[in-house]
């Protein structure tokens, strides 16, 4: 009898363990901006990601800005951070994330011919060069971001510098606008989707870009923590064929009137707003450039850290070769050919 317990026993602690096995991974991807961030655009495509629910399950986070990234990822509240060129050496280098790994490319700002982040003033105001701005009050999302450090780099070669020759102040992307047109602040640093807006458009001169401050940038990109890509490999495969798939699908101009509809709903905003969007016309894209393979350019994510040791906004550079691990992305290329 007691045998027959014992059996009982391991045959139910063995389903058990199968069944925790079954259960597939969670994935909880980071975001910033609506759109321009692949997470909010993932899995509004039915039918392309084919292991969506059975080797994982999705959700997307919105955080404020990347330096957020860094705790989140480190305390385990997030499994794929969008990190950019300036949150990965301070991560490595400040948050002692040794471990971190770069598992994909997700946009690229300042390729020639693509979009780039804008540093724009009104238009009818009192700013027309970089040294207009001495004195006066510039907005940026979050201290360290992908679009902050750029702008500090590009004041920094005009020599002003924050506190000393002019304020920068912390305010949500979507209140930037507001806060120029009302006389708050004097410059501010928009990416797309809010570019957009015609009547951004109509109040505001663009006056530079971060690809002006410090060239081709990788200002997003996925990274993970080693142990939790060993632990999960296969299904990180499994999720970044479906990423890939619903990325090319995206990139490809015969879905782009599907594409627009699926923009217009995420931001609920008019879909004229984004015909450009994806669409290359007179050499000119409406969107930031994406790597349909998963590829980052790892020589200008290099050149733009060295850059950022060099003006004082990171301690010490890192080799950025060590931290790319591009074998998810090849495995789910491969699936997909």
């Amino acid at each position: 009898m007691r045998l027959k317990t014992l059996l009982v026993a391991a045959l139910l602690a063995t389903a058990s363990v199968g069944s925790a096995q079954a259960e597939p991974l969670k994935i909880r991807l980071s975001y910033i901006v609506p759109v321009s961030n692949w997470a909010t655009m993932l899995f509004k495509t039915p039918g392309l990601a084919r292991h969506l629910g059975k080797s994982y399950t999705f959700e997307a986070i919105h955080f404020q800005g990347t330096p957020q990234l860094i705790t989140a990822l480190n305390v385990g509240e997030l499994d794929i951070a969008n990190l950019g060129f300036t949150t990965l050496p301070i991560a490595i280098t400040n948050a002692g994330m040794s471990d971190l790994r770069i598992i994909s490319d997700e946009l690229q700002d300042g390729v020639p011919g693509y979009y780039s982040n804008e540093f724009m003033v009104r238009k009818d105001g009192p700013i027309k060069t970089y040294e207009d701005l001495r004195g006066k009050i510039v907005a940026t999302n979050v201290f360290g971001s992908g679009t902050d450090v750029p702008l500090r780099i590009m004041l920094a070669k005009h020599n002003l510098l924050d506190k000393r020759d002019l304020t920068f102040i912390e305010t949500p992307v979507p209140a930037m606008p507001a806060m120029l047109s009302e006389g708050k602040v004097e410059l501010i640093v928009l990416p797309l989707p809010f570019t957009a807006n015609p009547s951004v458009r109509a109040a505001t001169r663009t006056i530079g870009t971060t690809g002006d401050a410090v060239g081709i940038n990788q200002l997003g990109m996925w990274v993970v923590r080693q142990p939790f890509l060993d632990k999960n490999r296969a299904a990180l495969v499994d999720f970044m064929e479906d990423a890939l798939r619903q990325e090319r699908w995206y990139l490809d101009p015969a879905n782009h009137a599907e594409a627009v509809k699926i923009a217009a709903d995420v931001t609920k905003t008019p879909p004229d707003r984004w015909d450009s969007w994806l669409f290359k016309k007179d050499g000119q894209g409406g969107d930031y450039y994406r790597n349909q393979d998963g590829k980052l350019d790892v020589e200008a994510l290099q050149k733009t850290i060295d850059l950022q040791v060099q003006y004082g906004f990171v301690k010490q550079p890192i080799d950025v070769k060590k931290y790319v691990d591009y074998s998810l992305v090849d495995e789910a290329a491969k699936r997909l050919k």
